[in-house]
């Protein structure tokens, strides 16, 4: 009986702890194929983060650890990209301010990657950081809760706090627009939309997923996922509580309000 991967943000670890991971990568296949801008929200706890990091293995040539899943022997992995990924939940923003640890994430990125950034403001450093590493190959951009940064002060005490961070991330969001030819990928996940039109108004060709019905399931479960990942996990439910499959599904629907 695998384990509950509860909260588990990278994929390596689903292999490691023999975890159950809910195989979605014909669906990520789908995505990474067939455009390239793409906005994504969804509520908390929705396994965004883990759906980052597996685009992230996937352009980073880490074919073990697909093993078993649907893109195994479908994708090339010996062709890799380099991928550059900012979580703004890892990002200790709130002790430095947004403009100097993104001015470190960039540095902390460019040494990974052997690049020496000369520009002198975050938006040109993020343009140079994509330009040098897209001179072989282009480069996969994945950012991960785009909007922590104003959601975090959205009270009316810290507001203009959240209006400063909304400008810092417009000029930074703003240099992707420039570096098109340098990139395979834009990939961006939040919480929210309220901010879509004002942070990214120059990626106008950025594809919003969030109710696009093709990608409806890439992340959360199906119950049809549910049934074929959890049934250790459900026959134990029912036996404990003497219910049938039925009752179960019905209680897990209420449980999390359809």
């Amino acid at each position: 009986m695998k384990n509950l991967g509860l909260g588990r943000q990278e994929l390596s670890e689903f292999k490691k702890d023999n975890l159950i991971y809910v195989d979605k990568t014909k669906i990520i296949h789908r995505l990474i194929t067939k455009g390239k801008y793409y906005f994504l929200s969804r509520p908390r706890r929705f396994g965004k983060s883990l759906l980052v990091n597996t685009m992230e293995e996937i352009f980073s040539g880490n074919k073990e650890l697909f093993e078993n899943t649907w893109i195994y022997d479908k994708w090339n992995f010996e062709n890799k990209h380099p991928v550059l990924k900012i979580s703004f939940a890892k990002l200790d923003y709130e002790k430095s301010g947004l403009y100097e640890v993104l001015e470190e994430k960039l540095s902390e990125l460019a040494t990974e990657n052997n690049i020496i950034l000369k520009k002198n403001t975050v938006k040109k450093k993020f343009i140079e950081l994509i330009e040098n590493l897209g001179k072989e190959k282009q480069v996969v951009i994945l950012i991960d809760e785009y909007d922590k940064p104003i959601i975090d002060y959205l009270e009316e005490k810290t507001m203009e706090k959240a209006v400063e961070n909304r400008n810092i991330l417009k000029n930074f969001y703003s240099a992707i627009k420039d570096c098109d030819k340098s990139i395979k990928l834009l990939f961006i996940t939040g919480v929210s939309k309220f901010s879509k039109v004002s942070f990214f108004s120059e990626l106008n060709n950025l594809t919003d997923i969030t109710v696009n019905k093709n990608y409806s399931q890439i992340v959360g479960y199906t119950e049809e996922e549910i049934i074929s990942n959890y049934s250790d996990y459900l026959l134990k439910i029912e036996k404990e509580f003497n219910i049938d499959r039925q009752q179960l599904l019905e209680l897990i629907k209420l449980w999390y309000n359809g």
